[in-house]
């Protein structure tokens, strides 16, 4: 398990906490939840990098809303950097877009449906922020080491496996906790993405839906595996949200989850492993 991640010349303990929204949906309300993030943030005294995507491009329908797009999206990210003082991440989809936004946030993902695109990592890994690769929904534990091996090869600072479920037949993601233990001997930290391991991909409609009331118990189980961070996307109301509203966590719930979870993590954290 990880003691520590460094972000820039930021170092803080572990357990660490990815939190936003999925999409921006616009500059007030993307201000709005990051301030409410912050506040908890600095209440708590947890470490938190703030999330939030200027463009989903996987999105099941054509006409789903994507977001403002990198040339509009970068600078509202940057803004939320410049008054909150929380690290930033978002998710990029090419070599170009990794290396624009990589001039303003700390940590880039990369997506999971990419995660085999090795021109991707190698840009990702270029630019000396922190990678947080998110693991694909077809690839098991023991693959992971050769993605982690793509971008320790081009040179990454340092890098985090994101687990967000796993494809169990059609409609369908399960969580194997194995795969924590795995990722963490490969080097990489693993965070649980909770919300996304949720998630009911597609369907007849054309949308994806998902189980939001499933978050807690299995964040609780990562907390348990040993998970080095934990990944949630919130929203103030995900009944209305523009993207992955079934599969968020109410953002007034925020607070009540970490205090289920942050016990949870660092007790784990202080049992000695069994030499089996």
């Amino acid at each position: 398990m990880r003691e520590c991640f460094k972000i820039g010349d930021i170092e803080t303990p572990a357990p660490l906490w990815i939190i936003g929204p999925d999409v921006i949906e616009d500059e007030g309300f993307a201000l709005e939840v990051a301030h409410v993030i912050s506040e908890c943030a600095q209440r708590r005294n947890i470490p938190v990098v703030f999330k939030a995507s200027y463009e989903k491009a996987n999105r099941s329908s054509t006409a789903a809303f994507r977001g403002p797009g990198l040339k509009a999206g970068l600078p509202i990210l940057a803004r939320i950097r410049e008054e909150t003082g929380l690290p930033i991440t978002t998710d990029v989809h090419d070599a170009e877009q990794a290396k624009l936004a990589g001039e303003v946030v700390d940590v880039l993902q990369l997506p999971a449906f990419l995660c085999r695109q090795n021109s991707l990592l190698e840009a990702a890994a270029a630019t000396g922020k922190v990678v947080n690769l998110k693991k694909g929904q077809f690839l098991s534990p023991w693959d992971i080491a050769s993605r982690v091996g793509v971008l320790e090869s081009a040179g990454a600072v340092d890098i985090w496996i994101t687990e967000r479920g796993s494809s169990f037949g059609y409609q369908r993601l399960i969580n194997d906790f194995r795969s924590v233990p795995v990722t963490q001997e490969t080097g990489a930290a693993f965070i649980f993405d909770a919300t996304h391991s949720v998630q009911t991909p597609g369907g007849p409609e054309g949308v994806s839906g998902g189980e939001r009331h499933f978050i807690p118990v299995l964040a609780r189980a990562a907390a348990a595996a040993g998970a080095d961070g934990f990944f949630f996307e919130v929203h103030p109301d995900p009944e209305n949200a523009l993207c992955d509203g079934p599969n968020a966590l109410p953002l007034d719930q925020l607070d009540a989850l970490l205090n289920q979870l942050e016990p949870l993590a660092k007790t784990v954290r202080t049992i000695p492993p069994l030499d089996l």
